[in-house]
């Protein structure tokens, strides 16, 4: 009898042991949610429904995206942190979500370098400086020097405080050494409208602002890329006047800290197949100028790293405060 009861606990300890392995194994045997943190329409949101509609197709499980926008994008991270580390909780995050926000947000319940874990980086973007038509500037330099010359200084739009517009341009005005207005906006297409209709001077956008600069809604000066743009080859890039000077956007997609490295390890390599095929390149395009972004899941974590303590730097020298 307690060779039978040895053998039994010998038995469910190896089956303990074994269990993580074979659920990664398995894995995935029901539907998996994508968190998003913005409402339905954004880039983010086009190019989770985009990855979803493949990640399907591969993993041969129904992917549902829930949109949770709110509180610049700071709820949908919570409720990653908090959800089951089992791989069927996700979230496509902005890296304003992840490296800019735990400066901005002295109260966030969520450490974002330790509470969530990449999966896997999906795609990229870059900002395009514009201006409004009437402004006189033709060219970046010209606009630098006009910006010099202003009084009072030219007022810019950006997507909120503490945005990727908003630091892209304050990059740039310590880097120039010019003076500027900023002027927030709830969101990207309102300060986009603003510099169209001439509120405002210029703005820093993304590349889904093509189509009104090819109607010459807007005046495209200079992208900030640290290479020049496939969808505007003929704009410089500010690093060229300013060298170092790159700021580009990511998207990636992230998980609960402790989901089991195979299930993260298999998400990665299927998302990074996906972004390989043609047709997936060509609709991330469409959506927004994005271009699929693969990397290694370390080189990736230390790219977090390094812009997390580069927008803490620059957040605590503008100043700038949410809470």
């Amino acid at each position: 009898m307690k060779k039978l009861l040895a053998c039994v606990l010998i038995l469910a300890a190896a089956a303990a042991i074994g269990a993580p392995g074979a659920t990664a194994q398995q894995y995935p045997t029901r539907p998996i949610k994508i968190l998003i943190p913005i409402p339905p329409g954004g880039a983010p949101d086009i190019a989770a429904r985009i990855l979803g509609e493949k990640l399907n197709e591969s993993l041969g499980q129904p992917i549902v995206v829930e949109n949770r926008a709110g509180s610049n994008g700071i709820i949908a991270t919570e409720m990653l942190a908090k959800a089951p580390a089992d791989g069927y909780t996700l979230a496509l995050i902005a890296d304003s979500q992840v490296v800019i926000n735990p400066h901005l947000y002295s109260k966030m319940s969520v450490d974002t370098l330790k509470d969530i874990v990449p999966v896997a980086t999906v795609a990229a973007n870059e900002f395009v400086l514009s201006v409004n038509p009437s402004l006189p500037a033709k060219t970046f330099q010209e606009f630098i020097e006009l910006a010099r010359k202003a009084n009072p200084p030219l007022a810019y739009a950006s997507g909120g405080n503490g945005s990727q517009h908003h630091l892209s341009m304050e990059m740039l005005r310590q880097r120039a050494q010019i003076e500027l207005t900023h002027v927030p906006y709830r969101g990207g297409a309102p300060a986009t409208t603003a510099t169209v209709s001439g509120e405002v001077a210029a703005m820093f956008a993304g590349s889904s602002t093509a189509p009104q600069i090819r109607a010459g809604n807007l005046r495209a000066l200079a992208v900030t890329g640290e290479q020049r743009s496939k969808m505007f080859p003929e704009l410089p890039t500010i690093g060229e006047f300013y060298p170092g000077y790159s700021n580009s956007i990511w998207l990636a997609l992230f998980a609960p800290a402790g989901t089991p490295e195979p299930i993260l390890a298999k998400l990665h390599g299927e998302v990074t197949k996906i972004l390989e095929q043609g047709d997936v390149k060509d609709k991330y395009n469409k959506a927004g100028g994005l271009d699929p972004y693969t990397s290694s899941r370390e080189s990736f974590a230390a790219r977090l790293r390094e812009d997390y303590a580069k927008f803490g730097k620059l957040v605590k020298e503008v100043g700038i405060t949410v809470d």
